[in-house]
């Protein structure tokens, strides 16, 4: 026994010894990780294999470059890149713990956009257990500190170093064909990057998010005009008409777009402990003038409350990498609901409780048209103002009033609350609602904050009611994107009261409250399946705009014939029949999970086609600045230099324009301002 251990340690004590150790223990914590922290959905015997091994080959070419390099440099350039992976693979277990997504360089880039408070976030992400990923590190800096393993200063071969980095690249290329075998189009056709991760490794994953990254900042160079021709014909061929029971129905009237932050459908009429968590939005939502959507869904990706705005604005989809507002929210040609409105009288305004730089929208509301953005340099803030990523939903609504009153009607005001956002993080004199027992402390303190944006929420229609803007205005309210990610499916479970979940489960708990209020709409819970790409035609036939000839993506959910196919970002997508997440296919109807007969694969394949030359088109448009090239009739195109939104160029832009029109809430008042009645302990 002692003889083999020896010799274990003979070899050990050789370059080529250490380095096999150190992949060995890589491709343990790899194997640990993608079992432990990610939800893969690795299924038979091949995904399985391949999840397995899949760590091996990028290993051993990328810490084989330490063998083309002698003596202690060697040895602490394997640390380092090991070192380098373990920072790698913690962020990772960190993002994809809050988004079910693994980071992109779109994500890294936008960080400094989207980084406000995040400090705050991560704290109550981080576990203890995250940090295991660092401990093959540790092991070998100690084992060459106290020497159980010694240096070997011997020349290794750079003939041998160029064998291994050989054996690497011929494992890499066969991994890409077993995987490529199993899911045809790998690279090509799909939308999620769990497959990449599933199939070929973290270090593949990041080398093709880097590529595609490069490619896509190249296809603006090379597109031309003709390549708006494509996209044309497929948004003619799919347009749909208005409902002429609906068309023009709120023609010149208001619009108010309230984002509920992280607001997902199953909280409507929703019980703790006896009590309804959101009293005041359930109301709104079986209002007698409300048109509440049950089958509408949040279609976001990395970019989550800046991909909902994407669709809303533009009825284009979000990346499915990074944040488009953040990346091509500057350089891009838009032809957006804000500019658009302008150039038919309304005033337009976006009002935001937080830093105007967060998911770059300060620079991508020039390019949207907005007259006016209300951010956080609007308002006055104390510490006990805000919580989390900015002011407080009651603080916030109050304060947004007084430039909502000075705002020449009609105008097109969109609201983004902020305190039911992740963390859930409220202060005690605000908490009034009891916490889920789920045992998930990211979960249940998720219907305390929604409780406060719910009452929040109150205030303000109490507000509309009170000033008679409610009879003028057209109140929109959707959630943006989910609040609790797939990642917690004990905790889901228990809240939807179920012994355990599937993907079935998961889709459907993508939900989002889609609401359309006015006194002229006659109320009713529509089944139609739709989601975010489609809020922007359907806002736009209520108000009397046909959408002939526009670049939009979605369709008027009004409509009488309609499609109802629900993309995803990630490929998957819903129909009225069919559940399709990955390869599992399901009844939409009853959960059920079927193996598809002919005719049914055949209507699958059909909607899939759809679904990826739907997804695939729009970033087109995105990456391609395609717009540019486009120029609808009527349409002037926005110059972002006519737009400052400084607090003391914005204040005065808002006096002229008053002036020159005298339709402001304020000014129909006599010149007296209407106050807001709100019961927030800080202002007391």
């Amino acid at each position: 026994m002692s003889s083999h251990l020896k010799k274990c340690r003979d070899f050990l004590n050789t370059k080529f010894g250490f380095f096999l150790l150190v992949i060995l223990l890589f491709w343990i914590k790899i194997y640990y990780a993608y079992r432990t922290y990610f939800t893969l959905g690795a299924k038979g015997g091949v995904q399985q294999f391949l999840l397995l091994i899949n760590p091996v080959p990028a290993a051993l070419l990328i810490f084989g470059i330490a063998l083309y390099f002698n003596g202690n440099l060697s040895y602490w350039l394997m640390i380092i890149i090991d070192a380098l992976e373990s920072i790698w693979i913690f962020a990772n277990i960190l993002y994809y713990r809050e988004f079910s997504d693994f980071l992109s360089v779109g994500i890294i880039k936008g960080s400094g956009a989207a980084g406000n408070n995040l400090s705050k976030s991560l704290s109550s992400i981080m576990h203890p257990s995250d940090f295991l990923v660092f401990l093959d590190v540790l092991i070998l800096i100690l084992l060459l500190l106290f020497k159980i393993i010694k240096v070997d200063h011997r020349k290794f071969s750079k003939r041998n170093a160029f064998a291994m980095t050989v054996v690497s690249l011929v494992l890499m290329f066969a991994e890409f064909g077993m995987s490529n075998a199993n899911r045809s189009g790998l690279l090509t056709r799909t939308f999620d990057n769990n497959y990449i991760v599933k199939y070929l490794g973290f270090n593949e994953y990041a080398a093709f998010n880097a590529y595609q990254t490069h490619k896509e900042s190249a296809t603006r160079t090379k597109a031309k005009p003709k390549d708006i021709k494509k996209v044309l014909k497929f948004i003619n061929q799919h347009r749909t008409k208005p409902n002429i029971q609906y068309y023009g129905k709120a023609k010149g009237k208001n619009v108010f777009i309230i984002h509920l932050e992280s607001f997902q459908q199953f909280l409507i009429n929703y019980r703790v402990h006896g009590r309804l968590v959101t009293p005041n939005i359930d109301k709104f939502y079986h209002n007698d003038h409300t048109i509440a959507f049950d089958n509408f869904y949040h279609q976001v990706s990395q970019g989550k409350t800046s991909d909902a705005e994407m669709m809303l604005e533009n009825s284009l989809f979000g990346l499915p990498q990074g944040s488009a507002m953040v990346t091509y929210g500057t350089q891009n040609t838009y032809q957006a609901a804000p500019a658009f409105l302008d150039q038919h009288g309304y005033s337009t305004a976006a009002l935001h409780g937080d830093v105007p730089s967060f998911w770059n929208r300060d620079n991508t509301y020039k390019s949207w048209g907005y007259q006016y953005f209300f951010d956080s340099k609007y308002y006055k803030e104390k510490p006990s103002y805000n919580v989390g990523y900015g002011l407080k939903d009651k603080i916030f609504f109050k304060d947004a009033s007084k430039y909502i009153q000075r705002l020449p009607q009609p105008f097109y005001a969109k609201l983004i609350t902020l305190t039911n956002h992740y963390p859930y993080l409220l202060d005690k004199q605000n908490r009034s609602f009891p916490a889920t027992k789920t045992g998930d402390k990211t979960v249940d303190p998720y219907v305390q904050t929604a409780h406060y944006l719910d009452q929040a929420f109150g205030e303000f229609l109490h507000y509309l009611h009170k000033t008679g803007l409610d009879k003028n205005s057209v109140v929109v309210a959707y959630g943006d994107h989910y609040g609790i990610s797939n990642n917690h499916r004990p905790a889901i479970a228990q809240l939807l009261h179920k012994s355990n979940i599937n993907s079935y489960d998961l889709a459907q708990f993508q939900k989002v409250p889609f609401m359309i209020n006015y006194r002229g709409l006659q109320g009713k819970i529509d089944h139609t399946y739709g989601g975010e790409i489609d809020v922007l035609p359907t806002l736009m036939h209520l108000l009397g705009y046909k959408d002939n000839n526009t670049v939009q993506f979605g369709n008027d959910l009004l409509s009488n014939h309609r499609n109802q196919i629900v993309a995803f970002r990630n490929g998957n997508f819903v129909t009225p029949k069919f559940t399709v997440m990955g390869s599992d296919v399901y009844l939409t109807k009853t959960g059920k999970k079927i193996k598809p007969n002919a005719q049914q694969e055949k209507e699958i394949k059909a909607d899939r086609h759809y679904v990826d030359e739907e997804l695939s088109l729009s970033d087109q448009v995105i990456y391609g600045d395609l717009l540019r090239f486009y120029k609808p009739k009527g349409f002037k195109k926005v110059n972002k230099k006519d737009y400052n939104y400084k607090p003391s160029y914005g204040l005065k832009k808002l006096k002229e324009a008053n002036h020159k029109k005298h339709t402001s809430l304020i000014d129909k008042n006599h010149g007296h301002s209407i106050t807001y009645d709100t019961d927030a302990p800080e202002l007391k």
